[in-house]
């Protein structure tokens, strides 16, 4: 018999799980839409969510590119280093920052990426705009984002959005194009959790036919005009319908 925790049932009668670790990457479109039902539900329940990193820079980076810390600026490792060092201060600092840069790339096509960007969307939530400096200038916050990245290599994980919860189980997802809201929000949170009651359940999957891929590219397109780098999916360059990148891959990909 298993020793491994993780192994072990986890009754989901009840509320479920009172916290979650929620493990993103601010370029992923699926962990944003994702992060507006994991709000929705803390926001009916008082679920506590402990916002956590992930590369997906490092994660599907090619053999002989660097990895993301080796560069001065990095797309999504530099946007999470300041995270890191706003949660250092309050986790509400980082579930604002989170909020605001990803409505920036992913609602309204903007770079949060882009160095000037992210100080100018700090001053917007009553930030100081050197923040950005700080944390690229303190080594510390490269550890704290390592450290969340490499304990979700360790459970297998391989993207994002990740859920850590009580007692060591992880699931990627659920990926949503539409979050629910109400008690909708709240069923789909009932039956995410109802998986840890399942250990050995590792996978359900929906195919997509030709209109959910077309409904998938049609929710991405604001995150397609506002991106500098090409989408790879477990390190596979993926081609989406509309997508304005046609070219050789971005060395941030």
């Amino acid at each position: 018999m298993s020793t491994d925790p993780r192994s072990a049932p986890v009754s989901t009668a009840g509320a479920g799980p009172e916290r979650v670790e929620f493990h993103f990457d601010p370029l992923c479109p699926f962990a944003y839409q994702t992060s507006h039902w994991i709000r929705e539900v803390r926001r009916q329940t008082g679920l506590r969510i402990d916002w956590c990193f992930f590369s997906l820079e490092e994660i599907n980076r090619e053999e002989g590119k660097k990895h993301p810390w080796e560069r001065e600026w990095s797309y999504g490792w530099s946007l999470m280093r300041i995270g890191a060092l706003l949660r250092r201060r309050d986790m509400s600092e980082l579930d604002s920052w989170y909020a605001r840069i990803g409505s920036a790339l992913h609602r309204e096509a903007g770079k949060p990426h882009d160095p000037q960007v992210a100080r100018t969307l700090l001053g917007e939530i009553g930030l100081d705009p050197a923040l950005v400096d700080e944390a690229l200038a303190d080594q510390t916050t490269h550890d704290e984002v390592k450290a969340d990245h490499d304990r979700v290599v360790a459970t297998g994980g391989f993207g994002v959005p990740t859920l850590l919860f009580p007692g060591g189980q992880a699931l990627f997802g659920p990926v949503v194009i539409e979050p629910p809201e109400g008690e909708a929000a709240l069923r789909l949170w009932q039956t995410v959790t109802g998986w840890l009651e399942f250990p050995n359940l590792y996978e359900i999957q929906r195919p997509k036919a030709p209109t959910d891929i077309k409904a998938i590219a049609e929710s991405l397109q604001p995150y397609l005009q506002g991106r500098d780098w090409d989408s790879i999916d477990r390190g596979k360059r993926i081609n989406i319908p509309g997508d304005p990148r046609r070219g050789p891959a971005s060395d941030q990909s």
